[in-house]
């Protein structure tokens, strides 16, 4: 299987419960292609069972079309079509927040190494 990260416009997550069964389904919004939709393309994917609770906590305080960034893992569907199954959400300014920002290299002030000592002072 195949993993992606992805960074598109949160809609909305949905949450369902039946029968000792929990289901969470996030919604996403994507550039649109111009022939099929306008506006903005809609994109549902299922959430890995293991990441049901992390992902819910995670969309619970994003704001509609707010970016994040999901990784998912792609599985072979039917006729060779891929499924993305959602692994991890978080939104794009609290990534950007924990990236390390690059420090400055302080110049060096030592002479180089391999320099002529001074010349002799002739009497």
């Amino acid at each position: 299987m195949a993993r992606s990260i992805m960074e598109v416009a949160f809609l909305s997550a949905e949450k369902v419960e039946f029968d000792n069964v929990k289901l969470v389904k996030l919604f996403v919004g994507d550039e649109p292609d111009g022939k099929r939709d306008l506006g903005i393309s809609i994109l549902s994917m299922n959430v890995s069972e293991e990441a049901l609770d992390e992902v819910w906590s995670a969309c619970e305080g994003l704001d509609v079309l707010e970016p994040i960034r999901v990784t998912t893992e792609i599985e072979r569907g039917s006729k060779n079509a891929g499924k993305f199954i959602v692994l991890h959400v978080e939104p794009v300014k609290a990534a950007a927040a924990q990236a390390p920002k690059p420090t400055q290299q302080p110049t060096p002030t030592a002479k180089p190494a391999g320099t002529q000592p001074e010349p002799a002072k002739a009497n």
